[in-house]
């Protein structure tokens, strides 16, 4: 079986509609009848809330993984209520993680290393925290290509020059191949002039770096997590739920395309 397409999501900038596109992507990805490992590497353990799991309840996480080395798939947790994907879930025991990651051999390659030989999966996105410290360079490390939703507000695109620096960084000295798989805007709304310039300014900047599609700002993609399912079990029929679903028909081709 082929190594899965590990994808990091990941923007330093809170609110950015991180965790919601890294939930309804797998979800929407799964619905293709792919096979989806979603590992949630945010200590606010949002993505793993997000899909009705009780963090609380979990006797081991993705910290018993990059910290102490258990096997990977020995934690992950099958959604039932979403067929196709798995997740491997985050507590808030994980905000020590960077502390005792610094004092490890191998510190930036843990998570790369636990993934090593996973074949069981077509995609596996890593949910990152909002910062660019050690979890999220063991995610970069660990990632063929780097997916960036960006909000379509005044100071994205600041945050967005930030995290391409971090991408072209860890390139250099730690992981050569990966590469941007894109730029997602997110919380569109279409009603401002503001939304739609950034929109303008974004693809003037990045051209086809940035897909096509873009994810509205929905009340009801912003109720779902609330409920424990994705936008496209929630509200299979909105707004929301056709955006990702086109997101992932968009991230397929495009890795299509690369893998060609």
């Amino acid at each position: 079986m082929s190594r899965p397409r590990v994808i990091t999501i990941s923007n330093q900038k809170g609110g950015v509609g991180k965790t919601t596109t890294a939930i309804n992507l797998g979800a929407a990805l799964s619905e293709r009848g792919l096979r989806v490992l979603l590992i949630d590497c945010d200590p606010q353990a949002n993505a793993t809330s997000g899909l009705g799991v009780n963090s609380k309840e979990l006797e081991a996480s993705i910290y018993d993984v990059v910290v102490l080395g258990r096997p990977l798939l020995e934690i992950a947790v099958p959604i039932e209520h979403v067929p196709g994907l798995t997740l491997v879930p985050s507590t808030v025991g994980l905000a020590g993680a960077e502390l005792e990651l610094a004092e490890l051999p191998l510190r930036e390659s843990r998570l790369r290393l636990a993934l090593d030989g996973l074949s069981d999966f077509d995609y596996v996105l890593l949910d990152t925290p909002p910062s660019l410290g050690l979890l999220t360079v063991n995610c970069l490390v660990a990632a063929d290509a780097l997916l960036i939703p960006l909000q379509c507000e005044y100071y994205a695109l600041e945050g967005l020059t930030l995290l391409t620096h971090t991408q072209s960084l860890v390139r250099q000295s730690l992981n050569p191949s990966l590469r941007l798989a894109g730029i997602v805007l997110t919380l569109f709304d279409q009603r401002t002039v503001l939304s739609s310039q950034v929109v303008a300014e974004v693809r003037r900047q990045f051209g086809d770096q940035a897909f096509t599609t873009v994810i509205p700002r929905s009340v009801r993609v912003s109720e779902a997590p609330s409920h424990g399912i994705p936008i496209t079990q929630y509200d299979p029929s909105g707004r929301g739920a056709s955006a990702y679903r086109a997101l992932a028909e968009e991230l397929v081709n495009r890795d299509s395309r690369v893998a060609a």
